[in-house]
């Protein structure tokens, strides 16, 4: 296998060996109620007697950016009732509230950078369009939105989250991959008009770029161009995707499966979310064989597609993961205590990183096998 750059020096994981197939290639309401205090917990309409959580604290350095992000939701939507903070980081905060009887969730940006003010807007439009233009799986309905501002605002749908991590640590039930799956060919079935979505990844400039950070070797390249080249020339369509499809942006009901956060949403070459399933789904390895065989049930064309998104999906979740490895090393402690038998956020970022890498020589050598058959 592909050997990690880390070192690891927690235990490791046993290794599961892949069964045949298992690789990626196959045979040839109210406003807050004051500025400087807390805003209390209001019952959730159909959720019974128990408040979502207890309080929102609007005090101190770190409530000055919340109330700011409120006052933002509340200029556009201003019956909007916050209950919790469901999400917060240095980029954006999720705030879950009511709008009058209905649940609803506020996205804010806190990082007006251009590249994620450019996604925030995309997004926005996305669901703009979903008003009028329905995708085949169930979506937010939006509520409001201020694109000039990076606020949008959309109902909060029922249901469990299908996987809590980027990357989950254990395979998920049969039955959440199955929705997954079923969710995720939806939305690739879905052809709608092609002015109203773009193609968010240039495919040449991002091998070129992901070759210039060393991510990717001299031979890689060259195969990379040459798949690419084929799958151009053989007339083979795009294909709608919805560029994000991890499980922790799945939530799964008795209604069926509800796809979020679709700031990546548009036209990519056939395969991409089905790339991303298979990078996440490291301890599943039965689902990446069904996947690769859904990847490649269309002929060559669609295989060689399907295997340019994947060495680019995981180039860029390498990337990812060796900028969490060098976070979690600056910000490591020697007093820091780990219960007996848990793994530090360290390890385990590293222990992802090793196998993100032996995936990476997985693939490698599939899109080498797809080179030859060409």
């Amino acid at each position: 296998m592909y050997a990690a750059t880390s070192s690891v020096s927690a235990p490791v994981r046993p290794h599961r060996t892949l069964p045949a197939g298992g690789g990626p290639y196959l045979e040839p309401g109210r406003p807050a109620a004051s500025a400087q205090g807390v805003v209390r917990a209001r019952r959730m309409p159909g959720t019974g007697s128990q408040p979502l959580s207890g309080r929102i604290d609007l005090s101190g350095p770190q409530g000055a950016q919340l109330r700011t992000a409120l006052a933002s939701v509340q200029r556009i939507c201003p019956e909007f009732a916050p209950i919790q903070v469901l999400r917060r980081s240095g980029r954006s905060v999720l705030l879950v509230g009511t709008t009058g009887r209905m649940t609803a969730v506020a996205k804010v940006l806190l990082d007006h950078s251009p590249e994620w003010r450019e996604r925030y807007r995309h997004e926005i439009a996305t669901y703009r369009t979903f008003v009028r233009h329905r995708p085949q799986v169930r979506v937010p309905r939006l509520i409001a939105a201020d694109p000039e501002n990076c606020v949008l605002i959309v109902e909060r749908m029922a249901g469990r989250v299908a996987a809590l991590q980027r990357h989950p640590v254990e395979a998920p039930p049969r039955a959440d991959l199955r929705a997954a799956l079923g969710a995720v060919r939806q939305v690739n079935g879905w052809r709608p008009a092609d002015e109203l979505f773009g193609r968010p990844l240039d495919y040449d400039r991002r091998i070129a770029r992901d070759y210039q950070l060393g991510l990717l070797t001299d031979r890689d390249f060259g195969d990379l161009q040459k798949l690419l080249h084929g799958v151009k020339m053989s007339g083979n369509p795009w294909q709608f995707n919805h560029g994000d499809a991890l499980l922790s942006n799945l939530l799964l009901s008795p209604a069926g499966p509800v796809l979020l956060d679709w700031e990546h949403a548009g036209w990519y070459r056939p395969g991409y979310d089905l790339a991303t399933l298979w990078t996440v789904l490291g301890d599943a390895p039965a689902a990446r064989a069904q996947i690769s065989r859904l990847a490649q049930a269309a002929g060559p064309a669609a295989r060689d597609a399907f295997l340019v998104n994947l060495m680019l999906v995981l180039t860029r979740e390498i990337r990812m993961s060796e900028t969490a490895v060098q976070r979690s090393m600056l910000a490591a402690t020697p007093t820091q205590a780990v219960p007996v038998g848990a793994l530090s956020s360290g390890e385990e970022q590293r222990l992802l990183l090793r196998r993100l890498h032996d995936d990476a020589g997985m693939a490698r050598r599939a899109v080498r096998a797809a080179v030859g058959t060409r």
